[in-house]
Formats: C-alpha cells, structure tokens, sequence
C-alpha cells in the first residue's frame, strides 16, 4: 500500500490536465464557430468577436448573441 500513495497525486494531475485541455478545445471551436457566424451576420469584425469570446468565454458568447448578430431571421 505504501508504494501505491505517491500515484495518487499524479492521476489527479493527469485528470485535472486532462480537463484543462478539453477545456481549452472547447474554447477554440467555440471561437471558431463565432468567427464564421459574424463573417455572415455582424457588421463589426468576426476576429475581434472571436477574440472577445476566446478571453472571456460566458461575457463574449452573450455579448455576441445579443449584440454581435444583426439581421438575422433564424438560428
């Protein structure tokens, strides 16, 4: 058993590393989809939106949704 307990701290490690780049995956595809959506339906530019929402994810996606699309009739 005492050979078993400094495992321990490095499966976490591995598990919390493991989150961290799921994490980050996902805000790169999240930036991506901006990205394309505000070439077709915002005025301002889509690198600065992908940006905005890359930096701060949850702020970004809403100020996207609710004031980045212009003239859309549907999702």
């Amino acid at each position: 058993l005492p050979d078993m307990l400094p495992l321990v701290p490095l499966q976490a490690g591995a598990i919390v590393g493991l989150f961290g780049l799921l994490t980050f995956a996902f805000f790169i595809a999240l930036s991506l989809w901006v990205y394309n959506d505000a070439q077709q339906h915002s005025e301002q530019p889509a690198f600065l939106w992908a940006i905005v929402v890359f930096l701060a994810p949850v702020i970004g996606i809403l100020l996207y949704m609710f004031i980045g699309r212009e003239g859309t009739s549907g999702y």
